[in-house]
């Protein structure tokens, strides 16, 4: 290794061990981050300031929400890995497709799931779905931080080669130095997206149902877009069409969803709340 490169810090990936029972740093950001996410979203429905008057929700309604939210999350982002990023290797080996402690999960799947919890669960309760998904995605970025800190820790999904100060060497990765991408992704994706959403919110965004989703959803598709500039592609994809990874391609779709829905928001009359 070049004396100039910084050493991966090489974190045991299981955070605790018990016999056969392991608490992996993965599973604890999928826990913690949608139990952050949890009280964030509790503290939005409780504040009529932000609504400019009483929330369409209540903090019972989400509490309610959390189970629905959590399924649709880790269903979709192990269905949209699945079909997305690996579906051949998937049909051979379908006892695998469970085994969620491998790792292998997709936003875009994740979202997929989530967009579906939402609509079903405000079909149930009598609630706005746009009003529902404003919260869900302005603290989903909790989420999105907590896992690419635990894609860092796993050593996984790291970036291309580069020669830059901060390049390291993955155990996995081979002799190269590479971007530590899953951090730009923590940050973009994760720190940045949600203090631009907080800041919308405390603006009164939450007047305008539908434009946090659209604000979260090109927020996303830029920060990944451009992360996926420096992440290495998934090995059995490579490089798709026009040199694009599968990220951004699938991040296209959403960005453009995102424009039509805040089109859409900043056509209405914000809505007054007594």
């Amino acid at each position: 290794m070049p004396l100039n490169v910084i050493p991966f810090p090489n974190i045991d990936p299981v955070l605790i061990s018990i016999g056969p029972f392991a608490i992996r740093w993965y599973a604890l950001a999928y826990i913690v981050g949608i139990l952050g996410g949890w009280f964030y979203a509790r503290a939005i429905a409780r504040s009529e300031a932000l609504w400019g008057g009483k929330a369409p929700l209540t903090v019972t309604d989400y509490d309610d929400f959390i189970l629905w939210v959590t399924l649709g999350i880790i269903l979709g982002g192990r269905i949209g890995y699945v079909l997305f990023y690996n579906a051949p290797y998937f049909v051979e080996h379908p006892a695998e497709i469970v085994q969620l402690w491998k790792g292998g999960m997709s936003f875009h799947g994740g979202f997929i799931g989530c967009i579906a919890a939402v609509v079903l669960f405000a079909k149930k309760r009598g609630i706005p779905v746009l009003a529902l998904g404003d919260v869900t995605c302005a603290v989903g970025t909790i989420g999105l931080f907590l896992g690419r800190l635990a894609n860092f820790i796993n050593g996984e999904l790291w970036g291309r080669a580069s020669d830059l100060p901060w390049a390291m060497v993955f155990p996995t990765g081979g002799p190269a130095p590479r971007h530590p991408s899953q951090l730009y992704e923590a940050t973009l994706e994760g720190l940045v997206l949600c203090a631009v959403l907080a800041l919308l919110i405390r603006a009164g965004a939450l007047r305008r149902p539908g434009l946090i989703i659209g604000a979260f959803a090109i927020g996303y598709a830029i920060a990944r877009s451009f992360c996926e500039l420096f992440r290495e592609p998934d090995q059995q994809l490579g490089f798709l069409w026009g040199g694009l990874t599968m990220g951004t391609l699938l991040s296209l779709p959403l960005m453009l969803a995102g424009i039509a829905l805040i089109a859409v928001a900043l056509r209405r009359e914000p809505a007054r709340r007594t």
